[in-house]
């Protein structure tokens, strides 16, 4: 769908320089998503391995993040496998809800209520970030956190439009719950596209 160099905004990379690749196609249909026009693969022209990695390539960070959408709908081994070629370190950003594929330094996944994540992606999770929404978000990360790996980093992030009713309660909880961390969207904040 698009490709751009910016600075991670959320998570635990957040500060960091990416090269973000976003792709077309989602089948998971979150209705505070973001970026609602990625749902539809069809809408977006195709774009070769060597043409991605010649782009990501053309600046001076080497962390590429595959997101989208969906990006797991797709084979990813043949696209990391060629980022990591050239000397890139790949995160990808999931709902979880497709098999996991691709060569990878950081996995963050995001479940959604809307399409299970999948267990074997959960246990290879390095972040858990929760989008809370509402109050019962917290028990659900709760039940999600229970499925990923001891060392898997944990976090609470607001979903945009309900940050100043959510924050609030996130900081709470978090100070409650130490083992959770929050996120925010700084790239909004600071206006980074």
């Amino acid at each position: 769908m698009e490709q751009f160099y910016t600075i991670q905004g959320e998570g635990f990379n957040t500060g960091r320089a990416a090269y973000f690749v976003r792709l077309g196609g989602c089948d998971v249909g979150c209705v505070w998503c973001d970026v609602k026009e990625s749902w539809d693969a069809d809408a977006h022209p195709k774009v070769s391995i060597p043409a991605i990695v010649a782009s990501a390539t053309a600046h001076a960070g080497r962390n590429v993040v595959i997101t989208g959408g969906e990006p797991l709908m797709y084979n990813l081994g043949p696209l990391t496998a060629a980022l990591h070629a050239a000397g890139c370190q790949n995160w990808i950003e999931t709902s979880g809800a497709y098999p996991l594929s691709g060569e990878w330094d950081w996995i963050c996944v995001s479940p959604k209520k809307f399409k299970a994540p999948l267990p074997e992606v959960l246990a290879a999770a390095h972040e858990l970030k929760i989008i809370v929404f509402n109050k019962s978000d917290f028990a659900w990360a709760e039940q999600h956190a229970a499925l990923v790996s001891p060392g898997c980093r944990l976090y609470l992030q607001p979903e945009w439009s309900k940050a100043p009713q959510m924050m609030p309660l996130i900081v709470d909880y978090v100070k409650e719950n130490p083992k959770w961390q929050v996120s925010l969207q700084t790239h909004k904040f600071l206006d980074i596209p």
